[in-house]
């Protein structure tokens, strides 16, 4: 059953909707290796497989009577953690919230199971969904399928550790500052951030933040750009309870080639330098879509300061996640904010500043923000999409002493802040881009990197066009090496 662990998710469903293999097998396969390779990885941290089992059967004998059958019919499959299923705890890592059971699905599971998924079990998180490594006092360390000493990326590790594993064939997870995207290009994984506010969140976090953040989306990880589309078309779209009358319409893509697509590449930023060893793997991919017949431009020429940017990013951001900041940091925060200069742009500062930001404050850090939309939207009139780096390294070793700001990683052989690298989280995300990672290839330590895909608002279907015909030349998930 090796193989069975490297189908796509679409592959599955044909299968089982063939007959030629149950949907209760696809389980029990799925289970097997779960207990043989998940203890060494933790990706997956909690089942309801009594639940799982029933279903599967019921969606076997749905097949045996020739009933309509789901595009994901009876295929088995994990949601991040912070997902509501009924059942299951919602903890987002916090030890308190160990007994916090919802009775009721979280939209996008509710649309993977009327598409006939099976959603039998959660992986794993950083705590409040606020790293680039996944640890919690909860459910523990997450590792890298490809190296375990290093990290899967955050905050949807587990999802992106479970699908390079083989442990699942399809995962959604969330995005707020790069946690779809990071995880996928630490293990090699595809990952779509979608345009902000088409997939809806409710259900997704803990009281009484269950519903959609400032700058925060979810959407789907897999091992191919097709599933992206699949799973991004049964979840994306209005929610009935919180916009009625509204409707969705993404434009349909025409594109049939890469000949003609319009690039620009920023490999590298002096915002954020990144390493040598990742910028070559993303300048070899602009060359193979350049010999496609892209017409690429590594003089992209953005709109607007890159380090403003990242400023007006990590301001809202900030922001928009104080609600989970707890009353005494809090009340800390607010004695501190005085000797505070506000051009002091070290990330202990501005999170200080942010997590108290008066609201009339807010209005002018939004001001800016829309001119970085109105920038992009002239830019893309020019260029169709712009290729640039995930993050700065590839996936660094395990380091969970600290603050997040005070662990450093190393870039061109000299140490930066992890926090730095969030300036490629925030470059598309301040803006509601979609944003799609694919696997470009490996870097010189072997290691996995994945290119980000940055699109126009709306245009989420044109940019997994892309990423499908970028698969066909070999831009494609590889199996860990061991993992047979």
């Amino acid at each position: 059953m090796t193989d069975l662990a490297w189908l796509s998710g679409k592959q599955l469903a044909a299968r089982i909707r063939r007959g030629d293999l149950s949907s209760l097998e696809a389980l029990e396969a799925l289970v097997a290796r779960i207990e043989r390779l998940n203890p060494a990885i933790n990706a997956i941290v909690c089942t309801d497989l009594p639940r799982a089992r029933r279903a599967a059967r019921a969606a076997d004998r749905a097949r045996a009577r020739g009933e309509a059958l789901g595009p994901l019919h009876g295929v088995p499959m994990t949601v991040k953690e912070s997902f509501d299923v009924a059942g299951l705890p919602t903890t987002v890592g916090f030890p308190e919230q160990r007994d916090h059971r919802p009775a009721q699905d979280a939209v996008v599971v509710q649309r993977l199971a009327a598409a006939g998924a099976i959603v039998f079990g959660k992986t794993n998180l950083p705590v409040a969904m606020a790293d680039w490594q996944t640890f919690n006092p909860v459910y523990g360390t997450t590792a890298n399928p490809w190296d375990t000493s290093r990290v899967p990326g955050g905050s949807s590790g587990g999802s992106a550790a479970a699908l390079a594993a083989g442990l699942t064939p399809l995962e959604y997870g969330s995005d707020i500052g790069a946690s779809i995207r990071n995880p996928a290009h630490y293990c090699g994984v595809f990952g779509h951030k979608p345009t902000i506010g088409i997939v809806p969140g409710r259900g997704h976090g803990l009281p009484p933040t269950v519903h959609d953040r400032d700058i925060a989306v979810v959407g789907p990880l897999a091992r191919t750009a097709a599933d992206l589309e699949l799973l991004l078309g049964l979840t994306a779209g209005p929610d009935p309870h919180w916009q009625p009358g509204w409707a969705l319409r993404l434009r349909p893509s025409t594109r049939r080639s890469l000949k003609g697509l319009r690039v620009g590449v920023l490999p590298s930023a002096a915002t954020a330098e990144v390493d040598r060893s990742v910028q070559d793997v993303l300048l070899g991919l602009a060359d193979a879509m350049r010999r496609a017949g892209a017409r690429v431009s590594h003089e992209p020429a953005l709109p607007f300061d890159l380090a403003e940017v990242h400023h007006v990013y990590l301001m809202l951001l900030r922001a928009a996640t104080s609600g989970g900041v707890a009353d005494a940091p809090y009340a800390q925060a607010l004695a501190r904010r005085p000797a505070v200069r506000d051009d002091d742009w070290a990330y202990e500062s501005m999170l200080v500043r942010a997590n108290t930001l008066p609201h009339r404050e807010w209005h002018r850090w939004n001001a800016a923000r829309m001119a970085i939309v109105e920038g992009w939207r002239g830019w893309f009139e020019r260029f169709d999409v712009l290729l640039c780096p995930t993050a700065a390294t590839t996936a660094f070793p395990h380091h969970q002493e600290g603050e997040r700001w005070e662990r450093m990683v190393s870039v061109n052989g000299r140490p930066q802040p992890g926090t730095t690298q969030m300036f490629w989280a925030g470059l598309g995300g301040v803006a509601g881009l979609p944003a799609t990672v694919i696997p470009a290839g490996p870097a010189a330590d072997g290691l996995p990197v994945g290119a980000q895909l940055i699109g126009a608002r709306g245009a989420d279907r044109d940019l997994l066009r892309v990423a499908r015909l970028l698969e066909r030349e070999g831009f494609a998930f590889q199996a860990p090496p061991g993992l047979d």
